[in-house]
């Protein structure tokens, strides 16, 4: 199946495409520097863009998406970290909150808009800058990011960067959520691939209790099996994959990345291997949260490799 660019991608003006042997990729500044589309040989690799307009308006996630400055939910509408106290209203344009009325993926992608600092044909790069005070008020540490995306003709690679602005700490707890597709083949079909690692024991809302078990690891078609689970790495270089109709897609964590969310729901023709700097509600209970300096960095990479096979 070949899925077109939608009309929405079309009519953006910033929108930018970066191409390398068969792969073709898009990514949107203006709108949250969104990977928009991921081709192989014009085929679709990404998933849930098909309406960007309806996603933005609702606040949900499409494509490759930046969670920031949280990945997944807060376990409740306050924190405390590096020294400042948060109380978020949930009334906030900004926010986007669960079915259970808890935060959601930080700062909706819809709602950041990036500036371009270096764009070619294999490779954009632009920066955010979190110092308004509409940001600060959700997430009161001043910074900026710094995304740049490189093709190959194997893959896309995602680098950002977070540096800290002068006045204090800058907790790191942001992610993003590629959600991947293979085509003409039913999801029963897709075989994930999966390494050992540690499976964080979630509550009923998905937030961690604490607890961990061991995850031995999952190499099978995915049949009726769901996903919806947080995991610690044992190796910061781990592979995630699915495979089938002829592609691996596999998500290769580079640098900065100790976690990860699989989400593979039932009936749906996705499934999102995530690259987490944290676990979720980070925020909340201090779990895995880095702290960058002021003035200092922190430096985070994985790519999306894309083999026929």
């Amino acid at each position: 199946m070949s899925i077109s660019l939608t009309q929405d991608v079309l009519k953006d003006s910033s929108a930018h495409t970066v191409v390398a042997g068969d792969l073709e990729a898009v990514f949107l500044p203006s709108h949250g520097m969104l990977g928009a589309s991921l081709r192989h040989r014009n085929v679709e690799i990404l998933r849930r863009i098909e309406d960007l307009r309806a996603a933005a308006a609702k606040g949900s996630t499409a494509g490759i998406p930046l969670l920031h400055p949280w990945a997944n939910r807060l376990a409740v509408s306050e924190y405390r970290a590096a020294g400042r106290e948060v109380n978020l209203d949930p009334s906030s344009p900004l926010l986007h909150l669960d079915e259970n009325g808890l935060p959601m993926h930080g700062v909706p992608w819809a709602l950041l808009s990036w500036e371009v600092t270096d764009a070619s044909r294999d490779a954009i790069a632009a920066r955010l800058e979190w110092t308004s005070s509409e940001l600060l008020a959700i997430f009161p540490f001043p910074h900026s990011l710094e995304i740049t995306a490189t093709i190959r003709p194997d893959g896309l690679e995602v680098d950002t960067t977070l540096v800290a602005g002068n006045d204090g700490p800058v907790p790191v707890s942001f992610g993003f959520h590629p959600y991947l597709g293979l085509p003409e083949l039913p999801r029963a079909e897709w075989r994930l691939e999966l390494p050992a690692m540690r499976r964080l024991v979630l509550d009923h809302r998905g937030i961690p209790t604490g607890e961990e078990e061991a995850f031995d690891g999952f190499d099978a078609q995915l049949g009726e099996t769901t996903f919806d689970d947080c995991f610690a790495l044992f190796d910061a270089s781990s592979s995630l994959s699915l495979a089938g109709a002829g592609y691996r897609i596999a998500v290769e964590f580079i640098a900065g990345y100790r976690y990860a969310q699989v989400f593979a729901p039932k009936g749906k023709d996705y499934v999102a291997l995530e690259p987490m700097t944290a676990p979720a509600s980070a925020l909340t209970s201090g779990r895995g949260l880095n702290l960058v300096e002021p003035g200092g960095e922190f430096r985070s990479a994985f790519r999306i490799r894309v083999d026929s096979i």
